[in-house]
């Protein structure tokens, strides 16, 4: 059976339905701001560039206050391949910015509430049933995995074994974001003894994960491989590294697309507690 996708692959580049739907509101609100802004002769794409801007800066400042002592120093904060950013603090900068153009630009008033209404808009008609869909509760698929000693298993079995919070990582060695991330998750697994961790990878066989193993130095646990890519049809993870949360019950309350920080994995964790 398969999932609802939550990700698109395009290429080596992995993107969130909920990151395209963004693209799409942006997209949107520039093209009304521009026949807006030409009825009234009047441009609005460079303030819809920076106020965009404006919005990451903020939500990425906010994260990385919130998880401050997870970054190893400037560098790691400055890295956003992790996707640490904070939904509200954008939204605050984004808002305040708009107001602060509205008010100091006049000229621009129509053209760029025009704009800002048009996403917004565009942005709840696309996103709200998706939010919908994702509260709605998704049980964890009982996909027919293997051990790497070739023994068969899957996903409910080993959370009514382990009887805690489950995260699973959906990974590939030739995957250069799932190799990164990779140390992150071995510390967590040592550190954190109230949830399973559990490494699913797809596509490969058993020597090329062990060869993947041992050149990296890595002690894992729950390494499973699923040779069919069944798991992320099922879950409709179509882009690499995905990483799902379970809670105690098998249910699905949280999900990553893309490469993890020990900041954003930490996120997710407190997600399930």
């Amino acid at each position: 059976m398969h999932g609802l996708n939550q990700s698109i692959a395009i290429g080596p580049l992995g993107l969130s339905i909920g990151q395209l739907l963004l693209v799409l509101a942006f997209s949107i609100a520039l093209l009304a701001g521009a026949l807006i802004g030409r009825r009234h002769r009047t441009p609005t794409a460079d303030t819809l560039f920076t106020l965009l801007f404006v919005a990451l800066v903020g939500a990425r400042l906010v994260f990385v206050a919130r998880y401050w002592g997870s970054y190893d120093g400037a560098l790691a904060m400055l890295d956003i391949r992790d996707g640490g950013f904070d939904p509200l603090g954008g939204l605050v900068a984004g808002v305040g910015y708009a107001l602060w153009r509205l008010w100091k630009a006049p000229q621009q008033r129509a053209a760029l509430s025009g704009a800002l209404v048009a996403g917004a808009f565009t942005w709840g008609l696309t996103a709200g049933p998706l939010l919908l869909l994702e509260s709605q509760t998704r049980p964890m698929p009982d996909t027919p995995l293997a051990t790497l000693a070739g023994e068969p298993i899957d996903l409910p079995t080993l959370a009514e074994r382990e009887a805690r919070p489950m995260v699973v990582n959906l990974w590939a060695t030739w995957c250069p974001p799932c190799r990164r991330e990779m140390p992150v998750f071995e510390q967590a697994q040592q550190e954190e003894s109230d949830i399973t961790f559990v490494f699913v990878n797809q596509g490969e066989d058993e020597s090329l994960v062990n060869r993947f193993l041992d050149h990296e130095s890595l002690t894992l646990e729950n390494v499973l491989l699923d040779a069919r890519n069944a798991l992320g049809d099922a879950t409709g993870a179509m882009a690499m590294p995905t990483t799902l949360y379970y809670d105690a019950e098998g249910r699905l309350v949280d999900t990553h697309f893309g490469e993890l920080s020990r900041a954003t994995l930490q996120r997710g964790l407190e997600r399930l507690r």
